[in-house]
């Protein structure tokens, strides 16, 4: 009896472990399906929105190259027949309107008179005559001073009064130029002795003075055009005279400047070309205008709309222009302003045929 009744409590355990078993499946079963669903909504949403990000990325790419490709039909309007690709090797098209917003520019080719020069370096100063220091005639008590640092005199003007120990009478000092107080040593109650008072210096005349080397001596002569350079101004002058420089292995080429209107100081360096002569050739171009392309020297030549790359045999030269020896005719239009812009295009044009 005992024993028949462990096996009916055997039994009913594993009936209910069977039961408890399949009931823990069935719920496993269901929570895996809905988190299987969940998973593949956010799988589906995440590919629907990376979609929707490519596609967006794409279309704004593509607003990009449209308009990249807009502005460079403006631009450059480039022949694309594939039978004239020879014919069209560095040679580009660009809209009259469109040169002009760029700062294209061009020029004629001509005659032209080059400038033969050469080059020097040098500095502004004053002449000895411009400067002036003064000092009591008599030692004396200063009683009375009327100039002071960076004023304006003119010749005559009272400086100061001193009263002479000797005379015990008033004497003045008074400015013996013109120009401006740059340096003062005058204080009322003070006593002249033998210092100097007053420093006054005149700046509307200055001196150019170009070292002059002995390889250069022999094309250097009073008399010879001077365009001298300072920042971005330009200055024309003639050599006054050639001076010895004291202990120098050179010698001095003084060129009086006007320095009312350009306000130049004492000092500063300058660089000089002095004009030794004059060569007149049949045809020359700006320098500006010249481009190297592959292993040739040229110019962007000028058809309407139209440019096109010559090699140039050059010659002669001064700082503005080159002689033409061939490659041009007289009378062609050429560019002289911002052709690298060209060159630039016909590059970029090149490298994207070759990909």
């Amino acid at each position: 009896m005992t024993r028949q009744r462990q096996n009916m409590g055997s039994e009913y355990l594993k009936e209910l472990t069977m039961k408890a078993f399949n009931k823990y499946l069935i719920i496993t079963i269901i929570i895996l399906c809905g988190t299987s669903g969940i998973v593949t909504a956010q799988e589906h949403d995440q590919v629907h929105d990376s979609h929707n990000k490519a596609e967006h990325m794409q279309n704004h790419q593509d607003e990009h190259i449209d308009e990249l490709e807009h502005g460079k039909d403006e631009v450059h309007e480039h022949e694309e027949a594939e039978g004239d690709e020879h014919e069209n090797e560095n040679k580009t098209r660009i809209s009259k309107e469109m040169a002009n917003k760029v700062g294209i520019e061009t020029a004629v080719a001509t005659q032209k008179v080059l400038r033969q020069t050469i080059t020097s370096y040098g500095t502004l100063s004053t002449g000895a005559e411009q400067l002036s220091h003064m000092r009591a005639r008599f030692s004396g008590l200063i009683i009375a001073v009327n100039a002071s640092i960076g004023d304006t005199v003119r010749r005559g003007d009272l400086l100061a009064e001193v009263e002479s120990n000797e005379s015990l009478k008033t004497y003045k000092v008074k400015a013996p130029i013109s120009g401006t107080v740059v340096q003062r040593h005058a204080n009322t109650g003070e006593v002249t002795k033998d210092q100097v008072l007053f420093s006054i210096a005149n700046f509307d005349t200055l001196w150019a003075e170009f070292r002059i080397y002995p390889a250069q001596r022999e094309k250097v002569s009073a008399g010879k055009l001077v365009e001298i350079t300072s920042g971005d101004r330009l200055i024309e002058g003639e050599i006054s005279h050639i001076i010895p420089a004291l202990d120098k292995p050179y010698q001095l080429a003084r060129v009086k400047i006007d320095n009312r209107q350009l306000g130049l100081s004492p000092g500063l360096l300058v660089e000089g070309r002095v004009v030794f002569g004059d060569l007149a050739v049949p045809l020359a171009i700006e320098k500006g205008g010249i481009q190297d392309v592959g292993s040739q020297a040229g110019v962007f030549i000028q058809e309407g709309d139209s440019y096109q790359f010559t090699p140039l045999m050059l010659g002669r030269s001064d700082d503005l222009y080159v002689e033409v020896l061939g490659g041009l005719q007289d009378g062609q239009r050429y560019v002289n302003r911002n052709s690298y812009l060209i060159k630039a295009d016909i590059e970029k044009s090149e490298a994207e045929h070759d990909h």
